[in-house]
């Protein structure tokens, strides 16, 4: 099924790389992707998404190639119905967003109702296109908010937040049912994120505090206390390693030095790996020239926290 996809605006690539997971991305604007998807329902999955719409058609962002979209898609709504406009910083047009709404409300056949519609239309402008589509799901942006990490019974500071924590484990295109690693998993943030996936998380920590706490997170998770460069795992078993390595002077390591513990973590997540398989890693600096010694880089995106950090995340695949 062809869908459009509204995207947050608050990383440049992070939310159309998550989409990858639902399925292939065939046209992109602004905040804007257009993607064939074999399961519609799985797009709720997604963190950096805000609205899932059954794409319907597109069109130059004037009110006459509008009319003609409308016109030719001849739509009549199951019930009451809604328009809603939205325009991107950027879109390449002079016209309003209440004239385009008046063109909904005026070409498709039903009752308008502007509160409580059982269906909702939309359009969105960007750059030199007008996308519309009809409304299936938001993804439940609250429910992040739930597994804040300042709610959890452990807390420590410098964690990922739980939207972006789920972003990389989608990201990795982990499936329900296998295995997701994280070998630095700290306070459990990303094995909660698989979990509600339908992932099987297994988490390592050489901080036996860490791992103590995160038990208190995940009562009944799969967690270790093992060295990163040393996993109790099979060879090829997992289907996906996410996880931020650690950084800063308070960081228990057994290594020598903190870049030979990225080699290591780098060799092992490489050996747990299927072939095929993804390893997406958060990073203080870039450490992309050691992973590229293990594994194919398919991706580098960065995110400024505060000034004095900005994350690097690299996605990594191991050769087949």
């Amino acid at each position: 099924m062809k869908l459009l996809f509204e995207l947050s605006g608050e990383h440049p690539t992070l939310p159309v790389a998550e989409l990858e997971c639902v399925g292939r991305v065939t046209d992109l604007r602004r905040q804007v992707a257009v993607a064939d998807c074999p399961d519609p329902d799985a797009a709720a999955r997604l963190a950096l998404t805000h609205v899932v719409m059954e794409y319907i058609g597109e069109c130059a962002p004037s009110l006459e190639a509008f009319r003609d979209l409308l016109r030719e898609a001849s739509i009549t709504a199951p019930g009451t119905f809604a328009g809603r406009v939205r325009k991107m910083d950027g879109a390449d047009t002079e016209e309003s967003r209440v004239s385009i709404e008046r063109v909904i409300g005026s070409m498709i056949r039903g009752r308008v109702a502007l509160k409580n519609p059982e269906t909702e239309y939309r359009a969105i402008l960007s750059e030199d296109r007008c996308y519309f589509g009809r409304v299936l799901l938001r993804p439940d942006r609250r429910a992040f908010e739930c597994r804040n990490p300042m709610r959890r019974p452990f807390f420590h500071p410098g964690v990922i937040m739980p939207m972006m924590a789920r972003a990389l484990v989608n990201i990795s295109l982990v499936s329900e049912g296998e295995l997701l690693c994280d070998p630095f998993c700290g306070t459990g943030g990303i094995l909660l994120e698989a979990q509600a996936v339908g992932a099987v998380g297994v988490g390592s920590d050489f901080d036996p505090m860490m791992v103590a706490g995160c038990r208190r997170n995940l009562p009944h998770a799969d967690l270790m206390l093992a060295d990163a460069t040393a996993l109790p795992l099979i060879s090829n078993s997992t289907g996906a390693v996410v996880t931020d390595l650690p950084y800063g002077q308070s960081v228990r390591i057994r290594a020598p030095d903190i870049d030979r513990l990225y080699a290591g973590a780098f060799d092992e997540t490489r050996r747990i790996l299927m072939p095929g398989r993804r390893a997406v890693v958060v990073t203080h600096r870039d450490v992309s020239g050691a992973a590229r010694d293990y594994m194919e880089i398919l991706q580098i995106h960065r995110q400024r926290v505060h000034k004095s950090l900005t994350r690097h995340v690299l996605v990594l695949k191991k050769r087949e």
